[in-house]
């Protein structure tokens, strides 16, 4: 085990959002942005930002790491570009309005179409299809879960159908 891997995960927290340079195994070198360290590897995620707002990512294996230097310390826009990378383009907060709009819409819509959904009030708005699939706020393809894969899947293909022609 090597001086990375003995680290702990508030040490490594320190390199998060920080431009560094890793030295690997076979004189390999990555520069680029922390993202964030696996806490069980000690694997290293690293954002560079080509133009054309193009993201690249690289994973350094913590096995292979054997030095990280800083080179920059990231500032509040650096942050905020680099928490956005992995993020949903549609990912955005909602209002209680809004995801009571939403949930209403789809329990309509699937009660329109013949699907069995009720409305879980005691798990804050989820709403159960079939009493073997739920679907939590905000109602996306996503938020979908079951241990059915089948029920799954076609569900969620019938809520990215209703999505796309809500717009």
């Amino acid at each position: 085990m090597n001086d990375w891997q003995k680290k702990s995960p508030l040490d490594w927290e320190t390199y998060l959002n920080k431009m560094v340079k890793v030295a690997a195994v076979e004189k390999l070198e990555y520069e680029g942005w922390v993202v964030t360290v696996d806490p069980v590897t000690a694997s290293i995620v690293l954002a560079t930002f080509l133009e054309d707002d193009k993201v690249s990512i690289s994973v350094v294996l913590g096995h292979a790491v054997q030095e990280v230097v800083i080179l920059k310390e990231g500032d509040d826009e650096m942050r905020q570009r680099l928490s956005s990378i992995f993020t949903p383009e549609e990912s955005k907060a909602y209002s209680p309005e809004e995801l009571e709009k939403r949930k209403n819409s789809l329990k309509t819509w699937l009660e329109t179409n013949h699907i069995p959904v009720t409305e879980q009030s005691e798990s804050g708005g989820r709403l159960c299809v079939a009493g073997v699939l739920t679907i939590d706020p905000p109602y996306g393809p996503e938020e979908c879960s079951s241990s059915n894969e089948i029920i799954l899947s076609r569900v969620q293909g019938l809520i990215q159908g209703y999505l796309q022609k809500q717009q």
